[in-house]
């Protein structure tokens, strides 16, 4: 402020008001001693003060400072500012290190049972998330800050990994819905805390909850629970899986990065943040808080990379369905991770992604089985292991729910990709199994003009194998295999049942 100004204005009955210089000379006004001279002269003397705040606000807004107003052209951040973070909050700077053995103690929440986090926290989301069994997951990041001259800060890259430096703690809680008819009401099952630690890797640990919610309780061990969902008809049960210290890092490997999830593409959306009840894009609020090094442009951030939800009608369904194996596969299958050379990352175009038309190592007895072959669902072994969970499942590791709207995706995906139509596979009724008496089996296509045909002796039906026109009369053992042709379609692949018929005709 200029000297032309003084800070403080007084009123009194012996003491003069000084207007502000730049509005003219300083002029005293004795003290009002009556009432209404008193009213008069506070209408007349606050009026320029008005117009001088007025201008000022202008002037602030119009570019004399830095200001953080919502506006249209200038819309204020999610948070106006980095929080104090103390590195590693109260866990060990290693895994080897004495672990907490309670969520209280870990420094993550300032109130435990009401799940409030402590004020180092920094809550954020994922614009596409990994499938977790249909649990619904709040997460929090803290990344050390504790001084002003001891501070750290996010190596940014618009693709690819981020670099955490040491002491980053993430935070991720889960809930899951435990009655169908009344979606809000869930119970906690567990909080996990990924830690990058002092040399450099990162450390897992798992807190389960108690029943009474008062705190949660360090696992030394892997755990599954049955867990009652109420249905509209009774109850299922649901089997959930608390990993071990030794299972977090089958998917936080060093190849992957360690840290999973947060990066350019995963946070360039808009997220709602509780402390302020503002929302704002994520990259934009992170680079105002100085978490980036190097610092983004924010005009920039329209142009970087994102990944779109299932449900997203703007974007594109090859989008939508690249954007689901990202964040479900490209932890393991990426450059330098499993044996199967496709790459799930979305930064990787989809014609460098080895995705489509690609021959696997184990077909599932499948003919020509591709990892996604084109309109074809059936010959496809990424969509099959999705959608299925049995041990060849995928990701196999801490799933027991088959993800329908994912796998819904995908089949749409894949059923777009140029190519000739396919034949469903017949069905066939009864499905195999024991029987005390022969039994009649009949086969149905989803194409009523699909000609079945079949075999008895354990060959793959061919084009010479009998035409199916009657129920199939079965009095002993066999394995009936039958498969779909049409011209103009791909044949569809061969199913097959065995009927074990222990009793007389």
């Amino acid at each position: 402020m200029s000297a032309g100004f003084r800070k403080v204005i007084w009123w009194s009955r012996r003491e003069r008001l000084v207007m502000p210089q730049a509005f003219g000379t300083e002029r005293g006004v004795p003290a009002l001693h009556e009432h209404e001279e008193h009213q008069r002269a506070e209408q007349e003397l606050c009026a320029p003060l008005f117009m001088f705040a007025a201008v000022m606000v202008c002037l602030l807004i119009g570019g004399a400072g830095r200001v953080e107003a919502a506006s249209a052209s200038n819309p204020s951040f999610g948070l106006d500012s980095r929080p104090r973070a103390q590195a590693y909050l109260r866990m060990p700077e290693t895994a080897t290190g004495p672990l907490p053995q309670h969520l209280s103690e870990t420094g993550a929440f300032a109130d435990t049972r009401t799940l409030t986090p402590s004020a180092s926290l920094i809550p954020y989301d994922l614009n596409v998330a990994f499938w977790s069994d249909g649990a619904a997951k709040t997460r929090w990041v803290s990344v050390p800050n504790q001084n002003a001259s001891n501070t750290t800060t996010i190596g940014f890259a618009p693709v690819g990994e981020w670099k955490f430096p040491k002491g980053t703690v993430f935070v991720k809680h889960f809930d899951l819905a435990v009655d169908e008819t009344r979606p809000e009401i869930k119970r906690r099952l567990e909080t996990r805390l990924l830690v990058c630690d002092a040399t450099g890797a990162v450390y897992g640990v798992t807190y389960k909850w108690r029943p009474d919610n008062s705190d949660a309780d360090l696992l030394a061990d892997s755990l599954v629970e049955p867990i009652a969902i109420k249905t509209s008809t009774g109850v299922r049960t649901q089997e959930w899986f608390y990993p071990a210290r030794g299972d977090c890092r089958t998917c936080h490997t060093d190849n992957s990065g360690g840290v999973l999830g947060v990066k350019a593409r995963q946070l360039n959306g808009d997220f709602t943040y509780p402390q302020t009840g503002r929302r704002d894009n994520q990259l934009r609020t992170w680079n105002h808080l100085g978490l980036f090094t190097p610092a983004l442009e924010e005009a920039d951030i329209s142009g970087c990379r994102k990944l779109a939800r299932a449900d997203d009608a703007t974007a594109s369904l090859e989008d939508r369905a690249r954007s689901y194996l990202d964040a479900n596969c490209s932890q393991c299958h990426r450059p330098g991770g499993t044996i199967i050379t496709f790459d799930a990352r979305y930064d990787t175009p989809l014609a460098e992604q080895n995705l489509i038309d690609t021959p696997v190592l184990i077909d599932e007895g499948i003919d020509r089985a591709r990892l996604i072959a084109p309109r074809d669902i059936w010959r496809s072994i990424l969509f099959m292991r999705v959608n299925t969970t049995e041990a060849f499942k995928m990701p196999p590791l801490a799933r027991g729910v088959i993800d329908e709207r994912g796998v819904a995706l995908l089949r749409d995906w894949i059923k777009s990709l140029p190519g000739p139509e396919v034949l469903d596979p017949p069905v066939i009724e009864p499905k195999g199994g024991e029987f005390a008496k022969a039994v009649d089996v009949t086969l149905r296509d989803a194409d009523p003009t699909a000609v079945i045909r079949y075999t008895l002796d354990g060959e793959v039906p061919g084009k010479d194998a009998p035409v199916y026109t009657k129920p199939i009369h079965l009095d002993s053992p066999v394995t009936l295999r039958a498969r779909a042709f049409k011209p103009g379609y791909t044949r569809s692949i061969t199913v097959q049942d065995t009927f074990i018929v222990l009793g007389a005709p």
